[in-house]
């Protein structure tokens, strides 16, 4: 088993301890029914400290966006990646953590995968490995109508949420990934926003995007704000 599960099942048995005093049925229940979120960062993270702040949009704030995450109940599965992390093997490690949560008996659209930036990229690669669809992703600032070109090999599947704000350089539209993917898309909304705060925006726990993300993590696919057709 990779030491990467062994933390996942660690952190599972913490939780199991922490239900002390329920029934074996209530347990298995309650872990059944909690909401998990993969939480991966973007590329900023992956390559400076936490302390380092970016010249132009600020402190990455991690631990405020795990933080608000957990405020609403969420299990959060993340961590700090390596400097020059290869997306691709990243989003595999990713697959065999969620194929062990799926092992445990929990409910494939109680589990969301969620990134920004490059953590974005790798959750898209998680979509069309693992191949799910009933997943929940959300992929926030990390496309480019070049990608359909430079990343021929990406398929979405899934419940796919994509939220990007007009003022940054990956502020488009996925519409055309949607539509070259040749896996199931179970659901697909897009969300536009206009904070006029270029690839920043993605830096903080800010509710235009994160307030969606938990809406689309507990299954609620259904919500208007600044939303585009979904095509």
């Amino acid at each position: 088993m990779q030491k990467s599960n062994y933390i996942l099942l660690f952190i599972l048995s913490f939780y199991l301890i922490i239900s002390c005093g329920k029934s074996k049925k209530e347990i298995e229940t309650k872990t059944e029914e909690q909401n998990y979120i993969f939480f991966l960062h973007n590329k900023f993270l992956e390559e400076n400290d936490f302390e380092i702040e970016h010249s132009e949009y600020g402190k990455a704030e991690y631990s405020e966006i795990i933080k608000s995450f957990e405020k609403d109940d969420f299990i959060v599965l993340s961590e700090k990646r390596k400097k020059n992390t290869d997306a691709k093997s990243y989003a595999k490690k990713i697959v065999s953590q969620i194929d062990s949560l799926l092992k445990t008996g929990v409910k494939p659209n109680h589990i969301s995968i969620i990134g920004t930036s490059k953590g974005g990229y790798i959750a898209q690669y998680v979509s069309t490995i693992i191949a799910n669809p009933y997943l929940n992703f959300v992929f926030i600032g990390c496309f480019r109508e070049s990608d359909i070109e430079n990343y021929p090999e990406i398929n979405y599947c899934g419940n796919i949420l994509t939220i990007y704000e007009k003022s940054d350089f990956y502020g488009v539209s996925a519409i055309k990934r949607k539509m070259s993917s040749k896996l199931k898309i179970t659901k697909f909304e897009e969300i536009e926003l206009n904070t006029n705060l270029k690839h920043g925006f993605l830096f903080k726990p800010l509710k235009e995007w994160i307030e969606p993300s938990k809406m689309w993590a507990k299954r609620n696919y259904k919500f208007e704000i600044n939303k585009k057709p979904n095509g």
